[in-house]
């Protein structure tokens, strides 16, 4: 990869770290979702203020996947690994998909409703999310030609 997509990258891998402790929506963190959320869904007397007040365990929240994915794509950006880079982003866009999905399922109209109150200060949502995309249109740079050695025009 060229240098500016190395720099770029590691920007985009710190953005997405820092943005995984701010409000992804309305007052969800993604320290608030467990992965059990994620693979059975919310409960269904819950709301959100509730998701945004529950304080799981670390090792079991999104926040920790989150910041592994983040961890990936800043060792793709020092070490050069285009694979690596292409798997932390798919895995980062995969877990933020699985957390849309869950939340439209439990809050549909809640969330159609009051769209914009419950993205205004989102600031984590827009982080992570941001730098995934970065990361994403990054990757999809090609690399840079090599080409071949020749000797000068003195041999």
């Amino acid at each position: 990869m060229r240098t500016f997509v190395h720099l770029l990258l590691f920007a985009a891998a710190i953005a997405v770290a820092v943005g995984v402790f701010g409000p992804l929506v309305g007052t969800v963190d993604a320290r608030n979702v467990q992965f059990t959320d994620l693979r059975n869904g919310f409960a269904p007397g819950r709301s959100l203020d509730q998701i945004g007040a529950q304080s799981g365990s670390f090792t079991t929240s999104l926040a920790i996947g989150l910041l592994g994915v983040a961890a990936v794509v800043l060792v793709a950006a020092l070490v050069g690994s285009r694979i690596l880079g292409w798997i932390g982003v798919l895995v980062g866009l995969a877990g933020l998909g699985v957390l849309a999905w869950r939340l439209d399922q439990r809050f549909d109209h809640e969330l159609r409703t009051d769209y914009r109150h419950l993205l205004s200060g989102t600031w984590g949502l827009y982080l992570v999310g941001g730098g995934l995309v970065l990361s994403l249109l990054l990757l999809s740079i090609p690399r840079e030609r090599r080409l071949p050695l020749s000797p000068g025009p003195g041999f």
